[in-house]
């Protein structure tokens, strides 16, 4: 089977379903960035050509011919999938872009590690390691990916792009956003938070308000964090999931960067009903 839906939960807790870049695609944009690379290779050594001979002229002429390989090899990949955004010529070509296994547009570090081991599963194994990884993961991941914890997707599809929501601090509560410190949040709180969130208008305003000062405590708990008395409990967590959000993906990046990810307005919290007492949040800005 040339690919298959992978499922993928985005940073902001929204489960989404794309569409993994199999064995052929992956090939075929393998071999367009080799030509480009060997292309390269051989307009280096042509003019290298020249340096051939005894003494320095050879020594400096291989410390240059190794130089350049290390750039084709190492530099190539790396550059152009932190500058683009996941994509090299052949990835372009072929509609294809490498994201975090959470979503997120992936960062020089998740293309160092790619490059890296792209010279043991690509080059040292001579494809065989990458094959092999692709062809026994679930998500097409060959040992680059899986040590990177990176995705390669198919762009080029006829399903609808998926939304993934973002959120914004409250109006009002930027200062009081600015000092929190959401380093401490686990995985599973930032995922409970954003999945509250995300569902918060459609329960019962009641259960609504419980879950939240449940959640909001053991997030503060975690985060070592003490509100001001009488926080309310769904500002301060939908302060925490911005936060949390601003520090992973920038918000004004989001969108151009996430690939099929669109970016909303962002969830505002909502206004107590008349009649039902405050659960308890912060105090009105001054």
């Amino acid at each position: 089977m040339e690919h298959r839906s992978s499922r993928l939960v985005t940073p902001e807790a929204v489960v989404l379903r794309f569409e993994t870049a199999g064995l052929g695609s992956r090939l075929l944009a393998a071999s367009i960035d080799l030509l480009l690379q060997g292309a390269v290779l051989a307009v280096a050594l042509i003019a290298l050509a020249g340096l051939s001979g005894t003494g320095s002229s050879a020594t400096f002429g291989i410390v240059v011919v190794v130089l350049v390989l290390t750039v084709v090899l190492l530099g190539y990949p790396i550059a152009f999938e932190t500058l683009w955004r996941g994509r090299t010529p052949g990835k372009a070509a072929l509609g294809l872009r490498v994201v975090t296994t959470d979503g997120a547009p992936i960062r020089f570090r998740h293309a160092a590690v790619r490059g890296f081991l792209g010279l043991v599963d690509l080059y040292l194994t001579s494809g065989a390691g990458a094959v092999l990884s692709i062809l026994c993961t679930r998500d097409d991941q060959r040992l680059g990916d899986l040590a990177a914890g990176t995705l390669v997707l198919r762009q080029r599809s006829g399903v609808p792009p998926p939304v993934a929501t973002a959120f914004e601090v409250p109006a009002g509560y930027e200062s009081y956003a600015a000092t929190l410190d959401v380093s401490g949040l686990g995985n599973d709180h930032h995922v409970a938070v954003r999945s509250f969130l995300v569902r918060a208008a459609t329960l019962p305003w009641e259960a609504r308000a419980t879950l939240a000062t449940r959640l909001a405590t053991g997030v503060a708990a975690r985060l070592g964090h003490l509100p001001p008395s009488g926080t309310d409990p769904e500002v301060f967590l939908a302060c925490v999931a911005a936060v949390h959000q601003g520090r992973t993906v920038p918000l004004g990046e989001a969108a151009d960067e996430a690939p099929a990810l669109v970016r909303p307005a962002g969830i505002p919290v909502p206004a107590r009903p008349a009649g039902v007492p405050p659960a308890g949040g912060l105090p009105p800005p001054a």
